[in-house]
């Protein structure tokens, strides 16, 4: 019988699908109940009816009875099974909550210091959970899992500029905005058809997009030798998003149009991976 965040994942057409399909089937079980527990809980912050800050409280509180072995609902029966198998902190999903937290306390970050310390909440958490479900021998493999995970993050946020500002959420830092003489009104408006888009800001994503790949660069640099094999859904993973960045590039970082690649196109992406990865001198 498929599991409550098996019909999730499933359903939500993530462009990780393929990431966790190659996993055996006690990690896969896992890496579902995980990626459906960070699904719920940022539908709490986006999603109209989300519940909001008590929303989130009550997924805080059940990570707590996760932990203690009384989970009182199918995800949370899911993620507790998760828990009792492999050691994922509870630092790490109590951060994924508070990640969320701010996207209600907060709709723009002045520098990409503040962004970080945000990607650090709602991505590089995942990462360090998501490599206890992976398994790996060398500590450093924690900061590859950081990295990507900002990488990861930095993609979502140039994919989602125009949907996350007709949110009034704009996450590309203030301080990068006045850099390229973009004002954030004019994005609003931009991004809400009230507006062209201002001059600068293709110049102003493209500099992020480098930015992004500079993580990407940074983060397979990290991946110690040792842990590549088993690192192999991260990454997958890091290169759909990568060629998801570039996609999204070419076609001029649209405000009202959200990219995404094809299924085939992934599938050929997570091919590719597992083949420059297990046949890796």
């Amino acid at each position: 019988m498929e599991s409550a965040s098996a019909r999730l994942t499933r359903r939500s057409g993530t462009s990780f699908y393929y990431a966790f399909r190659i996993l055996p089937q006690a990690k896969r079980r896992a890496i579902y109940a995980l990626y459906s527990f960070c699904r719920e809980v940022d539908d709490c912050v986006d999603e109209e009816g989300g519940g909001g800050e008590a929303a989130l409280q009550r997924w805080l509180e059940e990570v707590g009875r996760c932990f203690g072995g009384t989970p009182t609902t199918d995800l949370g029966r899911d993620l507790a099974w998760a828990l009792s198998r492999f050691p994922i902190p509870r630092r790490c999903l109590e951060d994924i909550v508070e990640g969320c937290r701010m996207d209600l306390e907060r709709t723009r970050y002045a520098s990409f210091a503040d962004l970080r310390l945000y990607c650090r909440h709602v991505a590089s958490a995942v990462g360090l959970a998501s490599i206890e479900i992976f398994g790996y021998e060398n500590p450093a493999t924690r900061a590859y899992a950081e990295e990507l995970g900002l990488s990861l993050q930095l993609t979502n946020i140039l994919r989602d500029v125009g949907v996350d500002a007709e949110r009034g959420r704009i996450y590309v830092p203030l301080e990068d905005l006045a850099r390229f003489g973009v004002a954030d009104l004019e994005l609003l408006a931009a991004a809400r058809g009230a507006a062209p888009p201002p001059a600068g800001l293709g110049r102003l994503l493209a500099f992020e997009a480098e930015r992004a790949r500079g993580h990407y660069a940074r983060a397979r640099e990290l991946l110690p030798a040792e842990d590549r094999r088993s690192m192999l859904s991260a990454e997958v993973m890091g290169a759909v998003y990568r060629d998801l960045l570039e996609k999204v590039s070419r076609q001029g970082f649209p405000l009202r149009e959200r990219v995404a690649l094809t299924r085939p196109r992934k599938a050929w992406i997570a091919a590719r991976t597992v083949a420059r990865v297990m046949f890796a001198p």
